[in-house]
């Protein structure tokens, strides 16, 4: 219990985003397929973690520090909420995805991959505000065996979140007959809270070259979600594949 607390205690924000997703997918998915997602993507998320503290794939190579074991919950070297924190993540990135391609007669393997690109769009600001972590009040979670080329973050750690986005949500897309959904709108916005928390602590900490670059993706990625979404082309009814519309 005291693991627990601490957890809690060490990471508010974190649980502030996972209760933000609890509540949108109620409204969005119901209990039943809420439980589903996650069932679907942390398993993925947690296993690509154990595997590139150790071979570095698919992230690249990086170790945990264990400052913070004794304080929280840790699955083998992996704290427990990181991995849990890839849940919402996939989620909001799921959500946008849907936004861009509700109108959209997109092949089912479109989905996963254009969230999963999403949720890597995030990381452009997340993991490099991490590895400054000592510089607010994360800590000095992990660091890279070998600093990479974006602000000391391997290439390949990009490629990674493509791909347990891709596979987590793809896997809960086979379990499920469409695109389902009633709400995306909620998880749009934990999209941008998620983005927006990342790049304060970043200007906070004097990172104004890594918050403008985040920023000026996001802009490029909003104006690509929004340029898709209302494109003319083959129009699908979003009822008929359980989207709402923006």
């Amino acid at each position: 219990m005291d693991l627990l607390v601490g957890t809690v205690a060490l990471r508010p924000y974190v649980f502030a985003f996972l209760a933000v997703f609890v509540a949108a997918g109620f409204v969005d998915l119901g209990w039943r397929r809420t439980l589903g997602f996650t069932a679907c993507v942390w398993p993925v998320a947690l296993a690509a973690e154990l595997s590139s503290t150790r071979t570095g794939f698919p992230f690249g190579l990086y170790q945990y520090t264990g400052l913070t074991r004794g304080q929280e919950l840790f699955i083998a070297d992996v704290p427990f909420i990181d991995s849990l924190s890839f849940v919402f993540l996939a989620y909001a990135a799921y959500c946008l995805a849907r936004a861009a391609l509700a109108r959209r007669a997109a092949p089912r393997w479109a989905m996963p991959i254009a969230a999963g690109v999403l949720m890597m769009a995030l990381d452009v600001v997340i993991d490099p505000l991490a590895v400054r972590g000592e510089r607010w009040f994360l800590g000095l979670l992990f660091t890279y065996e070998r600093p990479g080329a974006y602000f000391g973050v391997p290439l390949s750690n990009f490629a990674g979140w493509v791909v347990v986005g891709a596979v987590g949500i793809g896997l809960f897309l086979t379990l499920v007959d469409h695109h389902s959904g009633r709400r995306i709108w909620p998880g749009v916005a934990l999209y941008y809270a998620v983005l927006g928390f990342n790049l304060t602590m970043t200007v906070q900490i004097g990172e104004l070259l890594l918050a403008a670059i985040g920023a000026t993706i996001h802009v490029v990625v909003a104006l690509s979600v929004w340029s898709i979404h209302r494109k003319p082309g083959a129009d699908v009814r979003p009822q008929s594949r359980g989207i709402q519309r923006l």
